[in-house]
């Protein structure tokens, strides 16, 4: 299984030096992905602007959306040639990872109907795909850049519900949980492979999950004071749920990678708790 490391870039307060350190540092150290965590009404960078950064100093690790919210930017169009970009510009390294999401505010705040959120989904996938392929929409032809590969960047989808079994199946190139441990990460990937093989396709969707982490001094407060904060809005008892089940010692970091291998995971993104490029040689030196 590949370990990734999620971008700081979901923590307010990040800034660009830091950002860019981290990047550099996570390739060094031989990391699979960088990810990134999407949301609107929040103090946090824009996810795929961060990518583009992270992209434009680095060559070798993937660059994951971890995931997008994808409903809220719009039509597939647009997504699909900020997607598309990315892709040229990191010489083929993106998975776009995309969902629904839950949060009404974000859904407010961008004018898209929080109801409708699945429908515009369904639409918005088959549109990239679509688009990625050569459509022509007019005289000056397709909306580009040219895919790296003959369907595009690699799509996965989110998400735990009935449809997202049936997107993976149609649209996807695998799926990732969200959020939950392993066990519930197994149960899910087991329906999505049946899904899969149910709609004929050909070998096995790439399957990824994630994990909140913080090591070193105070590494319990980090984990409190920010994924209490980000989590908020799910109410204190779901938020103190996520709190503590970030890892904040190297033990417990192992046990999540050993335990999402054994669950059939491909790819396990950690995310950290701080904004602190140290935090970068912590984790590998733990987990690589």
């Amino acid at each position: 299984m590949n370990v990734g490391i999620g971008l700081p870039s979901t923590i307010p307060g990040i800034d660009r030096d830091s950002l860019l350190t981290w990047a550099v540092k996570a390739e060094e150290r031989g990391f699979s992905s960088l990810g990134t965590i999407d949301r609107v009404v929040y103090g946090n960078y824009e996810s795929l602007i961060a990518l583009a950064a992270a992209a434009a100093v680095t060559e070798r690790i993937r660059l994951t959306t971890d995931i997008l919210l994808g409903p809220l930017r719009g039509n597939g169009a647009i997504l699909a040639k900020q997607a598309a970009t990315i892709d040229s510009l990191s010489n083929g390294r993106l998975t776009l990872a995309v969902a629904v999401g839950a949060r009404e505010d974000d859904y407010a705040a961008t004018r898209i109907p929080f109801t409708e959120r699945g429908k515009l989904f369904d639409a918005q996938l088959a549109e990239m795909r679509r688009i990625w392929r050569g459509a022509e929409y007019g005289t000056a032809g397709a909306i580009g850049p040219p895919s790296s590969r003959p369907d595009g960047p690699e799509l996965v989808i989110g998400g735990s519900v009935p449809a997202t079994l049936r997107r993976v199946a149609e649209h996807g190139d695998g799926w990732t949980m969200g959020g939950g441990g392993p066990d519930q990460f197994k149960e899910t990937a087991d329906k999505v492979k049946a899904a899969w093989a149910e709609a004929g396709r050909e070998g096995e969707p790439r399957l990824i999950a994630l994990c909140y982490y913080g090591l070193g001094e105070h590494a319990g407060e980090a984990a409190k004071e920010e994924l209490g904060d980000y989590y908020a809005w799910l109410g204190e008892d779901i938020a103190g749920m996520i709190v503590s089940s970030a890892a904040t010692d190297e033990a417990t970091l192992r046990g999540y990678r050993d335990a999402f291998a054994a669950a059939g995971a491909d790819e396990l993104i950690c995310f950290p708790t701080s904004t602190d490029p140290t935090q970068v040689d912590l984790l590998a030196d733990a987990v690589l």
